[in-house]
């Protein structure tokens, strides 16, 4: 293909791009700030260019091709040397600026990270911050942004990862509700025991425990079904049962007294528990603003 014409398709690359992995025209358009129809021009000047049909388009559904996904496999490594001839220019520079993109999951995000993001802009005026709080599982490799936080058994596979620590998850009551209801012995007994499921995936009222080679499966029930740690914790101090949170999240209550833990024997299984993973794209040439802050995090969370 002649230079020029190549050039001139680089822009319609890019949006093909953001079609497959938004997964809709209307998407693509929102994520580049332009209109439908104008990436909808932009995919079917690529298609004549290249003499193939990249995406079926219907009334109801869009599907990529197999030569849509050859063709967005070479788009995709386009871009990413794209981005890492930009991160070469921003590492050149002596100060750390730019904005950064980090996405984190709401609880970790709130009661964990929050102070420290306000410490780290305080260090690098120069640096502003965009956060996305989300219980989703953000992959930095596809979606705009530099650096995920994830509190999980185990990281994504194909990025680079620092973990930083490790998050358990407990079980809690009131001190009220267990003298009023007794404390619960054994997993068994929670059967005849309110409690908060979080209500997010189905079967999350399905609680799975473990005690060395044991294992005991339980399907609990409650009056109050809340997938917020706040909002959850806020109904175990007013009585409504025993729910399942991040340590972090009840540490301090614990200390006070506020709340107390059940079944403090049993290992529950948990979505949310496991290593505080952050991960990022492996890249020969990091931005300033992306190596001072992994080096903050790294720095802070040595320290306990």
């Amino acid at each position: 293909m002649d230079i020029n014409k190549l050039i001139a398709l680089l822009p319609d690359m890019a949006a093909f791009v953001a079609v497959v992995e938004t997964g809709s025209f209307t998407k693509a358009a929102l994520k580049l700030g332009v209109t439908p129809s104008g990436v909808s021009r932009q995919v079917s000047r690529m298609e004549t260019t290249l003499s193939s049909v990249l995406i079926e388009r219907t009334t109801r559904r869009q599907t990529t091709t197999l030569i849509g996904m050859a063709v967005y496999e070479q788009c995709r490594q386009m871009l990413d040397s794209a981005k890492e001839a930009v991160a070469a220019s921003e590492n050149n520079a002596k100060e750390a600026a730019g904005r950064l993109r980090i996405a984190a999951p709401d609880a970790f995000a709130k009661q964990v990270l929050e102070p420290l993001l306000l410490e780290f802009m305080a260090l690098y005026p120069a640096i502003s911050l965009q956060v996305q709080v989300t219980d989703l599982r953000i992959d930095p490799a596809y979606q705009n942004v530099d650096l995920v936080f994830y509190v999980a058994e185990k990281p994504h596979e194909h990025l680079v990862c620092k973990t930083l620590g490790k998050v358990r998850s407990i079980l809690c009551a009131s001190p009220d509700y267990v003298v009023k209801n007794g404390i619960p012995n054994a997993p068994e007994d929670l059967l005849n025991h309110l409690c908060l499921p979080l209500g997010f995936f189905d079967g999350d009222n399905i609680w799975t425990f473990t005690q060395g080679e044991r294992k005991s499966v339980v399907t609990v029930d409650g009056r109050y079904i809340n997938n917020d740690a706040d909002m959850r914790l806020r109904g175990v101090r007013q009585g409504f049962g025993i729910a399942p949170f991040p340590d972090f999240v009840v540490r301090e209550y614990l200390e006070k007294g506020d709340v107390v833990q059940v079944l403090s024997d049993w290992h529950l299984n948990s979505d949310f528990q496991g290593g505080i993973h952050m991960q990022f794209p492996a890249m020969r040439f990091m931005p300033n603003k992306i190596r001072v802050f992994i080096d903050f995090m790294m720095a802070h969370f040595g320290k306990k």
